[in-house]
């Protein structure tokens, strides 16, 4: 390890000693052209202005050029160093390499998030050799003989990009070369990001595309003056795609949709106010913008989702969140190609699936309620899994003889429900649920199928009539209690660890409870005709808008893990406490770089000061030279644009009920940091201002060699939290990382 930070040191005074240099030459080459000699004579030969113009835009493209090369360089070093390491499973590694075996298997699964992130981490993995066996069961897990490198490096080199993306979308913003360098550094001295970037994640491939989607708006708003030209077609084409693909990845994508919208709005907005315009040219702007930043995301987005319903075409772990409709397309699946009677009989074997959006099944097992929640009788709960704790005797409510021949069970008949492993009856009673506090608890009850009266059960199709047959699927049910007129619901809520987590079944006196109704999906009867279940596949619309209504239920239902650190948005920018990758010997650790983190707060307040104080000049109408006050006007509309991007990736964190992770901050942090370049270099400038000559020129040295050294070397101190710490944890005073646990809440 020793070696690694020697490596490390020498990086940090190299990359710290070549960026001063660089700014130093371009802060001479600025000075030296803002100043030509005046007395030059009138009668100078053309030949000789063209060739002075012509090294000058030399001069210009190599300040551009050269410090662009050294962050690309620096980048490359600090991002693909150790990328195998640790050899084994990190942190949320374990779901996305897991899908991603799941996509080359074509094995259907559930998760909260669209799919094409999970797609490319599958297709990189794919071409790279993975053979999608490795089970990625649970962090810590070692790779022996798994060719997991390849999906790695492609999640690492998406990360990378976004250094040089932070500075290409500066220089579009303000095209200020130092501004552009100050915010490259903050985003590649992060070692949060490094952190984050480094593993077989979503977040990686989501800030890139956000990124990009940045890119292309800047560089979209940079071509105002030459719209509809190839180019300017091609930048809004991009910045369509990215969008796309930002969503496509997390759906907190929609934040940045929200950000290019916004920058549209002003963009038309600004349009429609020139008076030299037609309105046949504005309406040509908002139907292009239309075309391109609306229509061309959705085809994309819903293009990613074609494919993934395509690839995943296999019965899987997650088949039972859907619908059995969706459910019957899927290859093994029960329903894939299966025959059952249309209609229910007396003495069929059923399952029962909640209508709610990712409902589970009726099911039961051998476990009692525990003492203290209500009658201590059999669990009744749904499960999202498919097994035979899931099957269900339908009977006469007065007989436990089957009927000879086959009768039809119809709207308004009265039944009992016979648990077929256990041979209890769904039994309620006058008992509050155990966690409806105003519903009744429901049971398992009886024995070998005989109970009492509070086992029968009235069951009404909706929107049904009398007479009406219940039919498998189609038929929407509700089951109600004939004793206590209370209907059989899911709250889904989540029972505690005695409950293993399943959902909660209840009988709620609310007849209007929308979680109360039901469908038969497997029914096994031998006395009736069969039919295909072909005939309820879902067209791809209809599996497509289930998807979104899956994914967003279980958004909203997430629910810490047991071991798992939340954290709230509160906590994020102040770098309060950090997230745990490998907790092995060989330990990682999320955390933001301090000074950075830090420093952005600080900038983000200093730049709403400065920037009401130029509203306040503006407003009351100071004299100023023409050239600051545009120069100023840019830097404010530039800071602006991204101190809303950092508003919308943040602010709507607070309102979110949901579990919530450090990692949440990030991209709102990508923001931040792109503010902070712009802003202290304006600070900068403004104090030449105020010092001109060699005392301004060497205040400008000296905060520019604080600046770029202190973000070079807090990177260097805390790099070990994102290449990896061994030894004794920082709470060691022998720990060599002890010095740096500045806050008590830092847990490495």
């Amino acid at each position: 390890m020793s070696q690694d930070l020697k490596y490390e040191e020498m990086e940090c005074v190299v990359f710290t000693v070549s960026f001063v240099a660089v700014l130093i030459t371009i802060r001479r080459k600025m000075t030296s052209n803002k100043s030509p000699d005046m007395g030059l004579s009138k009668s100078k030969n053309v030949q000789q202005h063209r060739v002075s113009s012509g090294n000058v835009k030399k001069l210009q493209d190599l300040s551009w050029w050269i410090p662009f090369g050294i962050i690309l360089i620096f980048t490359i070093a600090t991002r693909f160093y150790n990328v195998t390491e640790p050899q084994h499973v990190c942190w949320d590694e374990t779901h996305f390499g897991k899908m991603g075996s799941w996509y080359i298997n074509r094995t259907f699964f559930f998760d909260v998030h669209p799919p094409l992130g999970k797609m490319l981490i599958a297709l990189s993995g794919y071409l790279t050799g993975y053979d999608g066996t490795f089970p990625f069961e649970k962090p810590g897990d070692k790779f022996e003989n798994v060719n997991y490198v390849g999906m790695r490096v492609f999640c690492t080199f998406l990360g990378a990009t976004i250094v040089p993306l932070s500075y290409l979308i500066v220089w579009e913003l303000t095209k200020s070369v130092p501004s552009s360098i100050f915010a490259a550094i903050f985003v590649l001295c992060d070692v949060g990001l490094l952190t984050l970037n480094q593993y077989i994640l979503l977040d990686p491939i989501l800030l890139c595309f956000m990124m990009c989607a940045t890119w292309g708006m800047v560089r979209v708003g940079s071509l105002k003056h030459k719209p509809f030209t190839l180019s300017w077609w091609g930048w809004l084409s991009f910045t369509g795609t990215s969008l796309a693909c930002t969503i496509s990845v997390k759906f907190v994508g929609l934040f940045v949709v929200l950000l290019v919208g916004l920058y549209t709005i002003y963009e038309l907005w600004r349009e429609l106010g020139d008076l030299t315009k037609s309105m046949k040219y504005i309406l040509q702007h908002l139907l292009a913008r239309c075309l391109c930043l609306i229509i061309l995301p959705m085809c994309l987005y819903m293009a990613f989702f074609y494919i993934h319903l395509t690839v995943l075409n296999k019965s899987g772990g997650g088949d039972g969140f859907y619908s059995s409709e969706f459910q019957s397309l899927l290859q093994g699946n029960s329903l894939y190609n299966a025959t059952m009677p249309r209609q229910l009989a007396y003495g069929a074997s059923i399952t029962l699936k909640n209508h709610r959006t990712g409902g589970g099944y009726l099911h039961s097992h051998w476990h009692l309620y525990p003492e203290g929640v209500g009658a201590r009788q059999q669990q009744i709960t749904t499960y999202s899994h498919k097994d035979d704790n899931n099957l269900w005797l339908v009977k006469k409510f007065d007989s436990d003889e089957m009927p000879s021949e086959s009768e039809l069970v119809k709207h308004g008949d009265l039944i009992r429900l016979e648990h077929v492993i256990t041979r209890r009856n769904l039994h309620s009673h006058k008992e509050i649920a155990p966690i409806s506090k105003k519903h009744y608890q429901v049971t398992g009850y009886g024995e070998n199928g005989t109970g009492d009266a509070n086992d029968v059960w009235k069951i009404l199709i909706h929107n049904g009539k009398e007479g009406d047959v219940v039919e498998t699927v189609t038929s929407k049910l509700k089951f109600v209690h004939y004793l206590h007129h209370c209907v059989l619901t899911c709250s889904g809520r989540t029972l505690p660890k005695w409950g293993y987590s399943q959902q909660e079944v209840s009988c709620n006196p609310n007849m209007r409870d929308k979680n109360s109704l039901w469908n038969i999906e497997d029914n096994h009867y031998a006395k009736l005709p069969n039919v295909s279940f072909r005939v309820y596949a879902p067209s791809f619309l209809d599996r497509f808008l289930e998807s979104h209504a899956v994914m967003l239920q279980g958004n909203s239902d997430l629910k810490i893990k047991e071991g798992e650190v939340s954290s709230r948005p509160w906590q994020w920018p102040i770098n309060y406490r950090g997230q745990f990758f490998s907790g092995s010997n060989h330990r990682i650790y999320l955390l933001g770089n301090p000074i950075i983190w830090w420093g952005n707060i600080i900038f983000l307040i200093l730049f709403t000061v400065v920037y009401i104080h130029a509203a306040v000049r503006e407003h009351r109408g100071y004299e100023e030279d023409k050239c600051v006050v545009e120069h100023r006007k840019i830097v404010m509309e530039a800071g602006s644009w991204l101190f809303i991007g950092w508003l919308l990736h943040y602010v709507p964190f607070w309102a979110m009920t949901r579990v919530l992770y450090f990692h949440h901050y990030f991209p709102a942090l990508l923001y931040s940091s792109m503010l902070t370049g712009i802003t202290l270099n304006y600070i900068i400038e403004n104090i030449l201002v105020i010092f001109p000559g060699k005392i301004g020129n060497t205040i400008y040295h000296v905060i520019v060699g604080i600046v770029i050294s202190s973000a070079m070397y807090s990177f260097y101190l805390f790099s070990p939290l994102a290449y990896g710490m061994d030894g004794p944890s920082a709470l060691d005073a022998d720990s060599p990382m002890h010095s740096l646990r500045w806050l008590d809440s830092w847990e490495f």
